[in-house]
Formats: C-alpha cells, structure tokens, sequence
C-alpha cells in the first residue's frame, strides 16, 4: 500500500509508470531516511508527540532496518514506489501502533530531501577523500621525476622544453582547486530541510528543528520551507556540476597517458597488471582503464545537463520531474569514485622512462630561449624571432 492511498482505485499502469525505478535507486538511500527517521522520532518524543517507550521502540526497529540493509535483506517492493514506504510498512508490521504515528510532521517531500542530502554529503566526503589519495599518488610520482626533461606540448607537436615533474604536479594543482570546490559545495548543502513538509511547513505542531539538524550532523537549519524545497535539483546539479570538474581532470590526465605511453613516446610504462589484452592479437596490451576514464567523463557531463535540464522551467513547489534526478546524481558519483580509485591504480603503478624523455628532447625546442638570447644581447624580439624561425626551418613567422 503506498502512503497516499486513501481507498480510490488507480489504475495500475499509472502506479507502475508513476514508480518507475525509484524502488530500485532508493535501496542507496535507506540508511539515510532510517538515520533521518530516527531523529525524527526522537525529536517528536521531546515535543511530546511520541512516548518514551514508542519513541525507543522506532529507533530500535529503525537501527534493525539499516541492519538489514547492510546485509542485503531488505528489500523495498516495486508496489511500496519508495523506500520511506518500505520502511513505514516494516514498522507497522514490527512495532505496532507507534509506527504509525512516525509520519506526523514531515512529508515524503521533506523526507527525500533529507535522505539524498545525507547522501549527497557523505557521497562527496568519499570523492574528496579519493581526490587526495590521487592527488598525493601524482605528487609522489611528479616528485620522483622532478627533474627529468621531456618535451612539453602545443597543438600537438613539440613546443618547449618541460620536466616530468612540472607536466605531472600540474594535475595535482589542478585537483587542489576542485579539493577546495568540494569544501564549498559540502558547507552549502550542509543544512536540514527536515521538518518542511511538502514545501509550506507544518501546521499546528511546533518542531524543534534545530534538534534535527544536530542529530543529523547538520550546521543549520532551512528556515525557509520553500527555499528548502527549491534546492531540490539544484543540490543535486551542484554535486554533479562539481563531479564532472574533478572528472574533467581524469580524462585529460588518462589522454596524456595514452599518448604518451605510446611505443612511439614511450614517456610513461603502464605494467601489464594495468593493461587488457586482444582475443586475436597476443602482443596487444591494451589500456582499456584509461580509455574509459577518458570517456566517463563525459557519461558525467551527460548526467549534469539532464539535471539541470530536469530541473529548468519548472514553478514554486514540487514537481514530480524532479524525481527523475536521483538516477543522475547516484550515477555520477558512482561514477566518479570508481574513476578516481582505478586513477589512483594507474599513478602508483606507471614507470616513467627517463631515456625516452630525453631522446625526445630535440633541438627546435629550444628556439624561444635563442630568441631571448638575442634580445639579451640588443635585438628587437621581432627580430630574433625571424631570424631563430628560419634557423630551424620555421615557415610560419
């Protein structure tokens, strides 16, 4: 039975369409709304709605939900749509009467808010957590080879000279910024919209938010129910906005080592333990891991434009189109974490050939320091510059 279910009769293809496959997406999300529901009774129980012992009953069925789930046996049912059906049922069907009393104040809109912003929190604390341990892995590697010259790059061909150590740190700078991007997302999500309802707040009950917001671990409260409800969508493309930035980084990082472990670069050794292999050819060691890194960046920036596309053109108040976000959102960083752990894989596994990068280093490279020679010694740069160019059989001036 779902929680709307007043006794009409829906026609079931509608309830079927309606569902889709949130039952499915929201098995990520029932150790949230347990953790969200246990300080919801817990709340209720101090303004007097609960009784200590009915209150103690939830929190305890609550605890052995989450207990379930981390076993894989709790199973939410495609006719229950959601998981806060699934867990309501469960407490009526194991506590009794104070089950169903566990509702009152909230509403599944506020409820799902919840559940995906503790998600979206603890989510993004592992891909801040994974970032680091990358980011470290390509510090440690560009510090190994600080000093070891290779060509450095522009519109593919030589350009100047670089060392292996400045190519590499560059990408640990480069996750630093999205470090930091992470730090000001996780402070802007950090806020309880519980206790909104399905957007306009609670009539007649006097909730202790603030109570809520520190169980769950929360620095403040939404005071603003409709603000609270208007975030939804908009959380979620800051997430994914921010996944696919520390993604952006991935991919260019796994291009340049495709290249540049090339038998014809030769810079970079990617061990075998790294590599695939071809059904026909036996010599091939193929760097599958890299090519998707490459490519899931944009399955990513893919997820990202569906949720602010989702999200756009849609009035004050609840849309059920919104729902069609939390698929997104789970996906990207699922994505993302994978990506960054199988990064990490590669950094700490890859060798650098210190002799290819120096047989790569050929003279050409070298003509804008003779330029700047020159212009040392008292030559207009412009000057310099042609006269260096037709050295080393530049056409272009």
């Amino acid at each position: 039975m779902t929680l709307w279910d007043k006794g009409a009769t829906v026609d079931e293809r509608i309830i079927a369409f309606s569902a889709g496959t949130e039952y499915l997406l929201d098995q990520r999300l029932v150790p949230y709304d347990c953790q969200a529901s246990i300080a919801h009774a817990t709340m209720l129980e101090s303004i007097g709605l609960l009784t200590t012992e009915e209150s103690a009953q939830l929190v305890k069925g609550l605890e052995a939900i989450a207990e379930l789930h981390a076993r894989g046996d709790f199973v939410i049912e495609e006719s229950q749509e959601d998981c806060h059906t699934a867990i309501e049922e469960w407490l009526v069907a194991h506590v009794g009467e104070a089950g169903k009393k566990i509702h009152v104040g909230r509403s599944r809109n506020d409820q799902v808010l919840t559940a995906l912003r503790l998600f979206q929190k603890e989510s993004l604390g592992r891909v801040r957590d994974l970032t680091n341990l990358l980011s470290t892995a390509v510090r440690a590697k560009a510090s190994a080879h600080a000093l070891v010259r290779m060509p450095g790059y522009t519109h593919m061909r030589k350009a100047m000279p670089t060392k292996v150590g400045t190519w590499l740190a560059a990408f640990a700078d480069l996750m630093g910024d999205d470090l930091r991007m992470f730090e000001a997302v996780t402070k802007t999500l950090d806020q309880s919209p519980l206790g909104t309802g399905a957007g306009y707040g609670i009539p007649v009950f006097e909730l202790d938010r603030e109570q809520i917001a520190r169980d769950l671990g929360l620095s403040k409260v939404q005071d603003n129910p409709v603000y609270a409800h208007l975030t939804r969508g908009k959380y979620e493309g800051l997430c994914v906005a921010s996944l696919s930035q520390v993604m952006l980084v991935l991919n260019r990082l796994a291009t340049d080592l495709l290249l540049f472990s090339m038998p014809e670069f030769g810079y970079v050794k990617l061990p075998e333990s790294l590599c695939t292999g071809s059904s026909i050819m036996p010599q091939k060691q193929n760097p599958d891991v890299l090519e998707l890194v490459r490519g899931y960046y944009h399955v990513v920036v893919a997820e990202e434009f569906k949720v602010k596309n989702l999200t756009g053109n849609l009035m004050t108040g609840y849309q059920r189109d919104l729902g069609l976000t939390k698929e997104s959102v789970i996906k990207a960083f699922d994505v993302t974490e994978s990506c960054l752990e199988m990064m990490t894989l590669v950094v700490e596994g890859m060798t650098i050939d210190p002799v290819a990068c120096e047989r790569a280093m050929t003279d050409e490279m070298n003509a804008t320091e003779e330029a700047y020679e020159m212009v040392k010694g008292g030559m207009a740069f412009r000057e310099a510059y042609r006269e260096v160019g037709k050295k080393h059989g530049g056409d272009r001036m």
